[in-house]
Protein backbone atom coordinates (compact mmCIF):
# COMPACT_ATOMS: atom_id res chain seq x y z
CA UNK A 1 0.00 0.00 0.00
CA UNK A 2 2.65 2.34 0.70
CA UNK A 3 4.74 1.74 -2.12
CA UNK A 4 1.25 2.55 -4.17
CA UNK A 5 1.24 5.59 -2.97
CA UNK A 6 4.46 7.12 -3.09
CA UNK A 7 4.35 5.51 -6.61
CA UNK A 8 1.17 7.35 -7.41
CA UNK A 9 2.53 10.89 -5.63
CA UNK A 10 5.52 10.72 -7.32
CA UNK A 11 3.74 10.64 -10.66
CA UNK A 12 1.21 13.24 -9.91
CA UNK A 13 4.62 15.04 -8.86
CA UNK A 14 5.58 14.36 -12.40
CA UNK A 15 2.32 15.59 -14.14
CA UNK A 16 2.52 18.63 -12.40
CA UNK A 17 6.30 19.44 -13.35
CA UNK A 18 4.92 18.63 -16.77
CA UNK A 19 1.86 20.95 -16.83
CA UNK A 20 4.16 24.14 -15.62
CA UNK A 21 6.31 23.73 -18.73
CA UNK A 22 3.84 22.81 -21.51
CA UNK A 23 1.03 24.61 -23.74
CA UNK A 24 -2.34 25.56 -21.46
CA UNK A 25 -4.68 23.38 -22.51
CA UNK A 26 -8.41 23.93 -22.86
CA UNK A 27 -10.95 22.34 -20.62
CA UNK A 28 -13.80 22.75 -22.61
CA UNK A 29 -15.73 19.69 -24.36
CA UNK A 30 -14.20 20.14 -27.62
CA UNK A 31 -10.54 21.07 -29.19
CA UNK A 32 -10.11 24.53 -29.75
CA UNK A 33 -7.75 25.26 -32.64
CA UNK A 34 -5.01 26.95 -31.95
CA UNK A 35 -6.05 31.16 -32.43
CA UNK A 36 -9.27 29.67 -29.66
CA UNK A 37 -7.53 30.11 -26.81
CA UNK A 38 -8.95 32.65 -23.98
CA UNK A 39 -6.52 35.72 -23.10
CA UNK A 40 -4.81 34.60 -19.83
CA UNK A 41 -3.74 31.43 -21.99
CA UNK A 42 -2.58 33.76 -25.10
CA UNK A 43 1.15 34.05 -26.08
CA UNK A 44 2.84 37.32 -24.65
CA UNK A 45 2.77 40.79 -27.19
CA UNK A 46 5.61 39.61 -29.02
CA UNK A 47 3.99 36.11 -30.60
CA UNK A 48 2.30 36.62 -33.59
CA UNK A 49 -1.86 34.95 -34.40
CA UNK A 50 -0.54 31.58 -34.35
CA UNK A 51 1.81 31.33 -30.44
CA UNK A 52 4.91 31.84 -32.63
CA UNK A 53 7.95 34.14 -31.79
CA UNK A 54 10.64 35.03 -33.65
CA UNK A 55 13.25 32.48 -32.70
CA UNK A 56 16.84 33.35 -33.15
CA UNK A 57 17.81 33.02 -36.64
CA UNK A 58 20.91 29.71 -35.57
CA UNK A 59 18.42 27.68 -33.51
CA UNK A 60 18.69 24.65 -35.50
CA UNK A 61 22.07 25.14 -36.98
CA UNK A 62 23.79 24.67 -33.62
CA UNK A 63 21.28 22.83 -31.10
CA UNK A 64 22.47 22.23 -27.43
CA UNK A 65 21.65 18.93 -26.57
CA UNK A 66 22.70 18.98 -23.30
CA UNK A 67 19.91 21.03 -21.94
CA UNK A 68 17.99 19.69 -18.98
CA UNK A 69 15.06 22.21 -18.55
CA UNK A 70 12.64 23.89 -20.56
CA UNK A 71 14.23 27.52 -19.75
CA UNK A 72 17.44 26.83 -21.83
CA UNK A 73 15.26 26.20 -25.51
CA UNK A 74 16.00 29.06 -27.69
CA UNK A 75 12.71 31.09 -26.38
CA UNK A 76 10.31 30.85 -23.88
CA UNK A 77 7.47 29.52 -25.86
CA UNK A 78 9.57 27.29 -28.37
CA UNK A 79 7.72 24.10 -29.57
CA UNK A 80 4.35 25.03 -28.09
CA UNK A 81 2.94 24.05 -31.54
CA UNK A 82 3.22 20.64 -30.73
CA UNK A 83 0.83 20.40 -28.10
CA UNK A 84 -2.60 19.35 -29.30
CA UNK A 85 -5.63 21.22 -27.47
CA UNK A 86 -7.93 18.15 -26.27
CA UNK A 87 -10.29 18.77 -23.37
CA UNK A 88 -8.94 18.24 -20.07
CA UNK A 89 -10.96 15.47 -18.99
CA UNK A 90 -9.40 13.20 -21.87
CA UNK A 91 -6.10 14.39 -20.71
CA UNK A 92 -6.48 13.53 -17.26
CA UNK A 93 -7.75 9.67 -18.13
CA UNK A 94 -4.47 9.54 -20.84
CA UNK A 95 -2.19 10.52 -17.21
CA UNK A 96 -3.70 8.06 -15.42
CA UNK A 97 -2.84 5.19 -17.53
CA UNK A 98 0.97 6.96 -17.72
CA UNK A 99 0.45 6.50 -13.99
CA UNK A 100 -0.48 2.85 -13.69
CA UNK A 101 3.79 2.27 -14.33
CA UNK A 102 6.32 2.16 -12.23
CA UNK A 103 9.14 2.27 -14.16
CA UNK A 104 10.03 6.11 -15.09
CA UNK A 105 8.46 7.78 -18.35
CA UNK A 106 10.83 10.56 -19.51
CA UNK A 107 8.66 11.32 -22.59
CA UNK A 108 5.42 9.79 -23.83
CA UNK A 109 2.53 10.76 -26.19
CA UNK A 110 -0.40 8.94 -27.43
CA UNK A 111 -1.39 8.96 -31.03
CA UNK A 112 -3.50 7.25 -33.74
CA UNK A 113 -7.16 7.17 -34.53
CA UNK A 114 -7.90 6.30 -30.79
CA UNK A 115 -6.83 10.03 -30.14
CA UNK A 116 -7.51 12.29 -33.26
CA UNK A 117 -10.51 10.82 -35.99
CA UNK A 118 -8.96 9.77 -38.83
CA UNK A 119 -12.43 9.06 -40.86
CA UNK A 120 -15.86 10.75 -40.67
CA UNK A 121 -18.01 8.18 -40.46
CA UNK A 122 -19.87 7.69 -37.83
CA UNK A 123 -18.54 5.55 -35.19
CA UNK A 124 -19.16 1.94 -33.94
CA UNK A 125 -21.95 1.59 -30.88
CA UNK A 126 -20.37 1.24 -27.52
CA UNK A 127 -21.71 -2.17 -27.31
CA UNK A 128 -18.53 -3.04 -29.92
CA UNK A 129 -15.67 -0.70 -27.88
CA UNK A 130 -12.58 -3.00 -26.97
CA UNK A 131 -12.25 -1.06 -23.79
CA UNK A 132 -12.97 -3.05 -20.72
CA UNK A 133 -13.65 -0.44 -18.28
CA UNK A 134 -12.95 2.68 -19.65
CA UNK A 135 -12.75 6.00 -18.13
CA UNK A 136 -16.32 8.39 -18.90
CA UNK A 137 -13.47 10.52 -20.56
CA UNK A 138 -12.19 8.16 -23.09
CA UNK A 139 -15.78 6.88 -23.83
CA UNK A 140 -16.76 10.55 -24.73
CA UNK A 141 -13.93 11.69 -26.40
CA UNK A 142 -14.24 8.67 -28.42
CA UNK A 143 -17.87 9.45 -29.18
CA UNK A 144 -19.10 6.70 -27.56
CA UNK A 145 -17.37 3.83 -30.03
CA UNK A 146 -13.88 3.26 -29.11
CA UNK A 147 -10.84 2.09 -30.28
CA UNK A 148 -7.15 0.92 -28.83
CA UNK A 149 -5.28 4.35 -28.26
CA UNK A 150 -1.60 3.89 -28.88
CA UNK A 151 1.19 5.29 -26.92
CA UNK A 152 4.88 5.87 -27.21
CA UNK A 153 7.31 5.77 -24.19
CA UNK A 154 10.69 7.82 -23.89
CA UNK A 155 13.06 6.33 -21.32
CA UNK A 156 16.35 6.78 -20.22
CA UNK A 157 17.87 2.87 -19.19
CA UNK A 158 16.18 0.67 -21.69
CA UNK A 159 17.44 -2.55 -19.74
CA UNK A 160 16.60 -1.54 -16.44
CA UNK A 161 12.81 0.23 -17.17
CA UNK A 162 12.12 -3.18 -18.90
CA UNK A 163 12.97 -5.03 -15.44
CA UNK A 164 11.05 -2.43 -13.60
CA UNK A 165 7.97 -3.11 -15.78
CA UNK A 166 8.17 -6.86 -15.99
CA UNK A 167 8.30 -7.13 -12.60
CA UNK A 168 5.29 -5.01 -12.30
CA UNK A 169 3.61 -5.78 -15.63
CA UNK A 170 4.71 -9.49 -16.77
CA UNK A 171 1.28 -10.56 -18.02
CA UNK A 172 1.84 -7.18 -20.63
CA UNK A 173 4.98 -9.10 -22.44
CA UNK A 174 5.28 -12.38 -24.80
CA UNK A 175 7.26 -15.67 -23.85
CA UNK A 176 10.10 -13.80 -24.88
CA UNK A 177 10.23 -12.02 -21.52
CA UNK A 178 10.94 -15.39 -19.63
CA UNK A 179 14.45 -14.85 -21.16
CA UNK A 180 15.25 -11.56 -18.69
CA UNK A 181 15.08 -7.56 -19.42
CA UNK A 182 19.05 -7.95 -20.70
CA UNK A 183 17.11 -10.06 -24.12
CA UNK A 184 14.19 -8.15 -24.00
CA UNK A 185 16.55 -4.56 -23.96
CA UNK A 186 18.45 -5.88 -26.75
CA UNK A 187 16.29 -7.17 -28.81
CA UNK A 188 14.74 -3.18 -28.59
CA UNK A 189 17.50 -2.02 -29.50
CA UNK A 190 19.18 -3.47 -32.34
CA UNK A 191 16.04 -4.84 -34.46
CA UNK A 192 14.08 -2.62 -36.58
CA UNK A 193 13.52 1.20 -35.40
CA UNK A 194 14.36 0.77 -32.19
CA UNK A 195 10.93 0.11 -30.06
CA UNK A 196 9.31 -2.56 -28.28
CA UNK A 197 5.70 -2.87 -28.26
CA UNK A 198 3.35 -4.61 -26.38
CA UNK A 199 -0.03 -4.62 -28.05
CA UNK A 200 -3.59 -5.50 -26.67
CA UNK A 201 -3.24 -5.05 -23.09
CA UNK A 202 -5.69 -3.37 -20.51
CA UNK A 203 -4.91 -0.57 -18.49
CA UNK A 204 -7.50 1.39 -16.43
CA UNK A 205 -9.60 0.13 -17.77
CA UNK A 206 -8.49 0.82 -21.41
CA UNK A 207 -7.51 -1.70 -23.96
CA UNK A 208 -4.08 -0.07 -25.03
CA UNK A 209 -0.71 -0.76 -27.32
CA UNK A 210 2.72 1.11 -25.97
CA UNK A 211 5.79 0.95 -27.50
CA UNK A 212 9.20 1.58 -25.50
CA UNK A 213 11.74 3.61 -26.86
CA UNK A 214 15.42 4.97 -25.43
CA UNK A 215 15.61 8.55 -25.48
CA UNK A 216 18.91 8.85 -27.57
CA UNK A 217 17.14 6.84 -30.03
CA UNK A 218 14.25 8.99 -30.22
CA UNK A 219 16.45 11.68 -30.47
CA UNK A 220 18.60 10.99 -33.41
CA UNK A 221 15.29 9.85 -35.71
CA UNK A 222 13.95 13.34 -35.35
CA UNK A 223 16.96 15.29 -36.03
CA UNK A 224 19.24 12.80 -39.01
CA UNK A 225 15.79 10.73 -39.96
CA UNK A 226 17.92 7.38 -40.03
CA UNK A 227 14.76 5.49 -39.83
CA UNK A 228 11.52 7.86 -39.77
CA UNK A 229 9.94 5.39 -37.73
CA UNK A 230 9.33 8.11 -34.95
CA UNK A 231 10.15 11.05 -36.69
CA UNK A 232 7.19 10.05 -38.99
CA UNK A 233 4.34 9.65 -36.10
CA UNK A 234 5.95 12.84 -34.48
CA UNK A 235 5.18 14.80 -37.71
CA UNK A 236 1.47 14.00 -38.06
CA UNK A 237 -0.76 15.38 -34.70
CA UNK A 238 -0.02 13.69 -31.38
CA UNK A 239 -1.02 14.40 -27.38
CA UNK A 240 2.19 14.74 -25.64
CA UNK A 241 1.03 13.52 -22.37
CA UNK A 242 5.10 14.03 -21.18
CA UNK A 243 7.65 16.36 -22.64
CA UNK A 244 11.50 16.40 -22.61
CA UNK A 245 13.11 19.84 -23.60
CA UNK A 246 15.77 17.74 -26.07
CA UNK A 247 12.94 15.68 -27.22
CA UNK A 248 11.09 19.25 -28.02
CA UNK A 249 14.10 21.12 -29.57
CA UNK A 250 14.58 17.44 -31.68
CA UNK A 251 11.37 17.47 -33.00
CA UNK A 252 11.14 20.88 -34.06
CA UNK A 253 14.07 20.17 -36.41
CA UNK A 254 12.15 16.98 -37.25
CA UNK A 255 8.84 19.61 -37.93
CA UNK A 256 10.80 21.85 -40.10
CA UNK A 257 12.22 19.19 -42.06
CA UNK A 258 9.42 17.64 -42.88
CA UNK A 259 7.89 21.06 -43.92
CA UNK A 260 11.44 21.21 -46.65
CA UNK A 261 11.10 18.18 -48.09
CA UNK A 262 7.56 18.65 -48.58
CA UNK A 263 8.51 21.98 -50.49
CA UNK A 264 11.09 19.95 -52.41
CA UNK A 265 8.25 17.61 -53.85
CA UNK A 266 5.84 20.17 -54.92
CA UNK A 267 5.62 22.93 -57.22
CA UNK A 268 5.44 26.68 -56.83
CA UNK A 269 2.14 26.88 -56.18
CA UNK A 270 -0.07 24.43 -54.16
CA UNK A 271 -2.71 24.30 -51.08
CA UNK A 272 -2.29 23.27 -47.53
CA UNK A 273 -4.00 19.96 -48.14
CA UNK A 274 -1.49 19.07 -50.64
CA UNK A 275 1.40 19.97 -48.29
CA UNK A 276 0.13 18.73 -45.05
CA UNK A 277 -0.52 15.82 -47.48
CA UNK A 278 2.84 15.24 -48.88
CA UNK A 279 4.13 15.89 -45.46
CA UNK A 280 1.43 12.73 -43.44
CA UNK A 281 2.95 10.59 -47.01
CA UNK A 282 6.19 10.76 -45.60
CA UNK A 283 6.26 7.80 -43.02
CA UNK A 284 4.21 5.72 -45.07
CA UNK A 285 6.21 5.23 -48.25
CA UNK A 286 7.98 2.07 -48.38
CA UNK A 287 5.71 0.84 -45.31
CA UNK A 288 5.66 -2.84 -45.82
CA UNK A 289 2.41 -2.16 -44.40
CA UNK A 290 0.72 -0.34 -47.55
CA UNK A 291 2.49 -2.74 -50.16
CA UNK A 292 1.17 -6.00 -49.01
CA UNK A 293 -2.21 -4.29 -48.66
CA UNK A 294 -2.35 -4.36 -44.56
CA UNK A 295 -2.90 -0.83 -44.37
CA UNK A 296 -6.15 1.40 -45.51
CA UNK A 297 -4.80 2.90 -49.09
CA UNK A 298 -6.55 6.08 -48.27
CA UNK A 299 -5.27 6.87 -44.54
CA UNK A 300 -3.25 10.02 -45.47
CA UNK A 301 -6.48 11.59 -47.05
CA UNK A 302 -8.14 10.53 -44.17
CA UNK A 303 -5.64 11.45 -41.66
CA UNK A 304 -5.00 14.92 -43.14
CA UNK A 305 -8.79 15.91 -43.93
CA UNK A 306 -9.88 14.89 -40.29
CA UNK A 307 -7.25 16.91 -38.59
CA UNK A 308 -6.98 19.55 -40.52
CA UNK A 309 -6.92 22.09 -37.84
CA UNK A 310 -4.18 20.37 -35.98
CA UNK A 311 -2.02 20.24 -38.97
CA UNK A 312 -2.28 24.45 -38.92
CA UNK A 313 -1.49 24.59 -35.26
CA UNK A 314 1.25 22.39 -35.95
CA UNK A 315 2.73 23.83 -38.95
CA UNK A 316 1.88 27.42 -39.71
CA UNK A 317 4.00 28.90 -37.24
CA UNK A 318 7.14 26.61 -38.87
CA UNK A 319 6.02 28.24 -42.38
CA UNK A 320 5.92 31.80 -41.15
CA UNK A 321 9.18 31.41 -40.00
CA UNK A 322 10.78 30.05 -43.60
CA UNK A 323 11.86 32.85 -46.20
CA UNK A 324 10.73 31.04 -49.04
CA UNK A 325 7.08 30.02 -48.67
CA UNK A 326 3.73 31.99 -47.50
CA UNK A 327 0.20 31.87 -47.78
CA UNK A 328 -1.23 33.61 -51.23
CA UNK A 329 -4.65 33.51 -49.77
CA UNK A 330 -6.89 36.81 -49.31
CA UNK A 331 -9.09 34.40 -46.74
CA UNK A 332 -6.07 34.66 -44.48
CA UNK A 333 -6.24 37.79 -43.34
CA UNK A 334 -9.69 37.88 -41.14
CA UNK A 335 -8.71 36.73 -37.57
CA UNK A 336 -10.28 33.56 -37.12
CA UNK A 337 -8.86 32.27 -40.14
CA UNK A 338 -7.01 28.92 -38.60
CA UNK A 339 -10.37 28.24 -37.13
CA UNK A 340 -12.07 27.14 -40.57
CA UNK A 341 -11.87 23.20 -41.60
CA UNK A 342 -13.84 24.36 -44.66
CA UNK A 343 -10.95 26.29 -45.86
CA UNK A 344 -7.97 25.00 -48.21
CA UNK A 345 -6.04 27.93 -48.35
CA UNK A 346 -3.15 28.13 -50.67
CA UNK A 347 0.63 29.00 -51.16
CA UNK A 348 3.20 29.94 -53.23
CA UNK A 349 6.96 28.84 -52.45
CA UNK A 350 9.74 30.53 -54.63
CA UNK A 351 11.75 28.30 -57.00
CA UNK A 352 15.44 29.85 -57.03
CA UNK A 353 18.02 27.00 -57.33
CA UNK A 354 19.83 29.19 -54.61
CA UNK A 355 17.09 28.96 -51.85
CA UNK A 356 15.84 25.50 -52.99
CA UNK A 357 19.76 24.40 -52.50
CA UNK A 358 19.68 25.39 -48.92
CA UNK A 359 16.37 23.74 -48.33
CA UNK A 360 18.44 20.36 -49.98
CA UNK A 361 21.37 21.36 -47.60
CA UNK A 362 19.31 21.74 -44.72
CA UNK A 363 17.80 18.24 -44.78
CA UNK A 364 18.28 16.17 -41.87
CA UNK A 365 21.82 14.60 -42.14
CA UNK A 366 21.04 10.88 -42.75
CA UNK A 367 18.24 11.60 -45.37
CA UNK A 368 20.52 13.91 -47.41
CA UNK A 369 22.94 11.71 -47.78
CA UNK A 370 21.14 8.84 -48.78
CA UNK A 371 19.68 11.96 -51.45
CA UNK A 372 23.43 12.53 -52.55
CA UNK A 373 23.81 9.31 -52.82
CA UNK A 374 21.16 9.26 -55.54
CA UNK A 375 22.43 11.93 -57.02
CA UNK A 376 25.88 10.66 -57.39
CA UNK A 377 25.01 7.72 -59.22
CA UNK A 378 22.95 9.96 -61.39
CA UNK A 379 25.81 12.48 -62.20
CA UNK A 380 28.16 9.79 -61.96
CA UNK A 381 30.13 11.42 -59.92
CA UNK A 382 33.46 9.20 -58.74
CA UNK A 383 33.30 7.87 -55.50
CA UNK A 384 36.69 9.93 -54.36
CA UNK A 385 35.47 13.00 -54.83
CA UNK A 386 31.47 12.21 -53.52
CA UNK A 387 33.24 11.16 -50.58
CA UNK A 388 35.09 14.57 -50.01
CA UNK A 389 32.33 16.18 -50.66
CA UNK A 390 30.34 14.35 -47.71
CA UNK A 391 32.96 14.78 -45.59
CA UNK A 392 32.81 18.65 -46.27
CA UNK A 393 29.09 18.67 -46.00
CA UNK A 394 29.06 17.25 -42.52
CA UNK A 395 26.97 18.96 -39.15
CA UNK A 396 29.37 18.14 -36.79
CA UNK A 397 31.36 21.59 -38.00
CA UNK A 398 30.87 23.96 -34.98
CA UNK A 399 33.28 26.29 -36.49
CA UNK A 400 31.71 27.45 -39.56
CA UNK A 401 28.97 30.41 -39.61
CA UNK A 402 27.96 29.48 -43.22
CA UNK A 403 28.10 25.41 -42.81
CA UNK A 404 24.05 25.04 -43.52
CA UNK A 405 24.59 27.04 -46.74
CA UNK A 406 23.93 25.21 -49.80
CA UNK A 407 26.92 23.84 -51.56
CA UNK A 408 26.96 24.20 -55.96
CA UNK A 409 25.88 20.41 -55.59
CA UNK A 410 22.79 21.44 -53.47
CA UNK A 411 21.96 23.82 -56.39
CA UNK A 412 22.62 21.45 -58.78
CA UNK A 413 20.16 18.78 -57.26
CA UNK A 414 17.66 21.64 -56.50
CA UNK A 415 17.67 22.73 -59.92
CA UNK A 416 16.56 19.12 -60.90
CA UNK A 417 13.54 18.67 -62.91
CA UNK A 418 13.55 15.26 -61.22
CA UNK A 419 13.91 16.34 -57.47
CA UNK A 420 10.55 14.93 -56.49
CA UNK A 421 10.80 11.43 -57.52
CA UNK A 422 14.33 11.11 -56.01
CA UNK A 423 13.56 12.66 -52.60
CA UNK A 424 10.27 9.82 -52.64
CA UNK A 425 13.30 7.30 -53.57
CA UNK A 426 15.23 8.17 -50.21
CA UNK A 427 12.34 8.38 -48.17
CA UNK A 428 11.97 4.82 -49.81
CA UNK A 429 15.04 4.05 -49.35
CA UNK A 430 15.20 5.61 -45.33
CA UNK A 431 11.72 3.72 -44.26
CA UNK A 432 11.76 0.41 -45.71
CA UNK A 433 14.24 -1.49 -43.59
CA UNK A 434 13.39 -0.47 -40.31
CA UNK A 435 9.86 -0.60 -40.91
CA UNK A 436 10.47 -3.99 -41.98
CA UNK A 437 12.62 -5.09 -38.77
CA UNK A 438 9.74 -3.83 -36.81
CA UNK A 439 7.08 -5.75 -38.80
CA UNK A 440 9.30 -9.33 -38.25
CA UNK A 441 9.76 -8.05 -34.60
CA UNK A 442 6.17 -7.96 -33.62
CA UNK A 443 5.51 -11.94 -33.12
CA UNK A 444 8.47 -12.60 -31.02
CA UNK A 445 7.99 -9.01 -29.02
CA UNK A 446 3.74 -9.42 -28.88
CA UNK A 447 3.47 -13.00 -29.65
CA UNK A 448 2.12 -14.71 -32.09
CA UNK A 449 -1.67 -14.24 -31.25
CA UNK A 450 -1.49 -10.67 -30.61
CA UNK A 451 0.34 -10.17 -33.68
CA UNK A 452 -2.24 -12.37 -35.72
CA UNK A 453 -4.92 -10.68 -34.06
CA UNK A 454 -3.34 -6.59 -35.39
CA UNK A 455 -2.79 -8.12 -38.74
CA UNK A 456 -6.32 -9.55 -39.42
CA UNK A 457 -7.63 -6.47 -37.93
CA UNK A 458 -5.40 -3.89 -40.28
CA UNK A 459 -6.24 -6.54 -43.20
CA UNK A 460 -10.25 -6.67 -42.58
CA UNK A 461 -9.84 -2.58 -42.71
CA UNK A 462 -8.07 -2.52 -46.12
CA UNK A 463 -10.91 -4.74 -47.48
CA UNK A 464 -13.94 -2.88 -45.94
CA UNK A 465 -12.57 0.42 -47.84
CA UNK A 466 -11.29 -1.27 -50.60
CA UNK A 467 -15.37 -2.29 -50.73
CA UNK A 468 -16.50 1.36 -50.54
CA UNK A 469 -14.22 2.62 -53.04
CA UNK A 470 -12.45 5.16 -53.38
CA UNK A 471 -13.16 8.70 -51.08
CA UNK A 472 -16.29 10.40 -52.58
CA UNK A 473 -13.73 13.76 -52.12
CA UNK A 474 -11.13 12.31 -54.34
CA UNK A 475 -13.97 11.46 -56.99
CA UNK A 476 -15.38 14.54 -57.21
CA UNK A 477 -12.15 16.35 -57.61
CA UNK A 478 -11.37 14.48 -60.39
CA UNK A 479 -15.10 15.13 -61.56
Amino acid sequence: MTTTRLRQRSSLAEDQKQAINQTPQSSSTTPLPPSAASAKDAPDKAADSTGQTALPPSWEDDPNWNISTFDELPHQKFGWNQHMDTNEEFKVALRQIIRQFRAPIRYAFAYGSGVFPQTSSKPAPSSLSPHPHPPDAIVNWQQGGGKMIDFIFGVSFTQHWHSLNLAEHRDHYSILASLGSAFVSRVQDKWGAGVYFNPYVTVNGTLIKYGVVNLDTIRRDLSTWDTLYLAGRLQKPVKIIRDDPNIRLANQINLISAVRTALLMLGPEFTEMEMYSAIAGISYMGDPRMRFKTENPNKVANIVKNQLLYFRKLYTPLVKDLPNVSFNDSRCTSDDWMQDPSCDYKLVQDMDPRKRGNMVRRLPEAFRAKLYFLYQGKFQIPRSEFDDMLEASKDEDETSFRRREGSSFDRRIAAEDDLNEMVGKAIKKTVEWPSVGQTLKGPFTAGLSRSWKYYSEKRAKSKEVKKEGPNKDDVQKKE
